[in-house]
């Protein structure tokens, strides 16, 4: 008698461990979506802010077209992709284009100088800091996920539920390489 109810308990706990790691990996997955998601809210006022941006600089440097137009085409790329991974490298693409047109004001003082200019230039770095943030959240969240996954005893359930690894937020090899300073 004593033994089944022995076995019961021990069967109930196990169910309860089931349960509980189920819906702890269900809320990690969860919560590296919603992390992407703060990422893609701050892409958003970053692409919403270029626009006005480069119509500003379009004043000042008409025959600056190439940089003008490699920082719509970065923008667009990104609106376009379907997937995490293309997004990211996407958004790699538009940071280097946005550097390049911020290099490319320092050869114009008077856009500098003008006061719609300098607010879009603070607005979009206020916006990179956040993305930055954003970014940091996103991968400590994909890094408490990927260790549920793959950590015993929860891999199992990770397993037999197919829960998958997620893709950590990287930076392209051209954000890697050092900054040239020049004067």
């Amino acid at each position: 008698m004593w033994w089944i109810i022995g076995i019961v308990i021990v069967i109930l706990l196990l169910v309860a461990w089931i349960f509980s790691t189920y819906n702890s990996l269900v809320g990690l997955r969860n919560r590296v979506k919603d992390q992407w998601a703060q990422i893609d809210v701050q892409l958003k006022r970053r692409f919403d802010l270029i626009p006005n941006l480069v119509e500003t600089v379009k004043g000042y440097a008409k025959h600056e077209s190439e940089t003008l137009e490699a920082v719509i085409q970065a923008r667009n790329t990104y609106v376009s992709a379907t997937t995490p991974e293309a997004q990211m490298k996407a958004d790699g693409d538009l940071e280097k284009a946005i550097s390049k047109l911020f290099a490319l004001t320092e050869s114009y003082p008077d856009l500098k100088a003008n006061t719609n200019f300098q607010h879009l230039q603070q607005e979009l770095t206020e916006t990179e800091s956040k993305i930055a943030s954003a970014r940091q959240f996103y991968n400590d969240t994909v890094l408490l996920y990927n260790n549920k996954v793959e950590m015993v005893p929860s891999n199992i359930i990770a397993s037999i539920f197919k829960f998958t690894k997620e893709t950590f937020f990287e930076a392209a090899e051209a954000e890697r390489e050092n900054v040239q300073v020049k004067f």
